[in-house]
């Protein structure tokens, strides 16, 4: 059975090529948010395999958004998203219990070899 993801970020066009890789590499896009409120939502309803999430976002940020969800669901893999010149908070994100980071723009493989060595 594929792998069960979901995408949080407030870009469409950062969700749509995230979901381009996944897929091409089979992997299921289960759902997608855009922001930390809806990642939470959708956490808990969709309960997908690991999440992708980016860490500047109105609303709620992926930061907080992790935190919550991994108050309920302490085993969640998420992986965070960030642009270049946010290592305080991907240090941040990786304390919280995140599993890995991925660097905009997306590198294909890269993605692709953070989520197969969370999901492991």
């Amino acid at each position: 059975m594929a792998n069960r993801i979901l995408i949080v970020d407030d870009a469409a066009f950062m969700r749509m090529m995230i979901k381009d890789i996944l897929t091409k590499n089979g992997f299921e896009v289960v759902g997608e948010a855009q922001d930390g409120v809806q990642a939470i939502e959708k956490y808990n309803d969709l309960k997908p395999d690991l999440v992708t999430m980016d860490i500047t976002m109105p609303e709620m940020d992926g930061i907080t958004a992790l935190k919550e969800i991994k108050k309920d669901n302490p085993d969640a893999k998420i992986i965070m998203c960030s642009a270049m010149g946010q290592q305080a908070m991907v240090i941040d994100a990786i304390q919280a219990g995140a599993k890995d980071f991925i660097v905009k723009p997306f590198q294909g493989d890269r993605v692709i070899e953070a989520i197969q060595k969370a999901l492991s």
